[in-house]
């Protein structure tokens, strides 16, 4: 498995200090994200993890949604930072 590059950009101690900020469970949603998305290239019929996938995606979309509204300076740095695309528009 591969490991993942985003854990060294957070600190132990900004963990115990920020663990509630929008910022880091973002962050820690997108780690999530992308070791769940390296499980399922290789198992692509666990669905359960499917669904875990989907409903993980839908909170982040939702904080960022939220920091979006609150603050755009730090918004638009999470994206670039966390190499996340824009959501689409509807």
């Amino acid at each position: 498995m591969v490991k993942n590059s985003l854990i060294s950009v957070i600190t132990q101690e900004e963990k115990e200090k920020n663990s509630g900020s929008v910022e880091f469970q973002v962050f820690h949603f997108t780690s999530k994200i992308r070791k769940l998305t390296l499980h399922l290239e290789l198992h692509k019929r666990d669905f359960l993890s499917q669904r875990g996938l989907r409903i993980i995606l839908g909170k982040r979309q939702r904080l960022l949604t939220y920091l979006s509204k609150k603050n755009k300076v730090h918004y638009k740095k999470l994206m670039d930072q966390l190499d996340i695309r824009e959501p689409k528009n509807r």
